[in-house]
């Protein structure tokens, strides 16, 4: 979807985003942006939508199926064995 709006820079250097504008964005309440200057362009990225576009794009190219829980148990687990051979542990 595009949509264009014309809207007014404040002297502070603000502007109000239209309601219309807002909701095609999944805009709400205190909602935090990325700003990105491309040329003399102005993109805003809502930050859960990066989130989103990051995990997509791990889902695409991940070589393995291992989750974060998968390597904290592994990592554990090395760490279990290495303070058993040592005969130390960790309090």
């Amino acid at each position: 979807m595009s949509k264009s709006v014309d809207l007014r820079v404040g002297a502070n250097g603000r502007m109000v985003l239209p309601k219309a504008i807002r909701q095609a964005m999944g805009l709400s309440g205190d909602t935090k942006v990325i700003a990105t200057v491309e040329g003399d362009e102005l993109r805003l990225t809502p930050i859960q939508h990066g989130a989103l576009r990051a995990q997509e794009l791990y889902k695409r190219y991940a070589k393995s199926e291992r989750t974060v829980d998968d390597f904290l148990a592994e990592r554990r687990s090395e760490a279990a064995t290495e303070e058993a051979a040592s005969g130390t542990k960790n309090s």
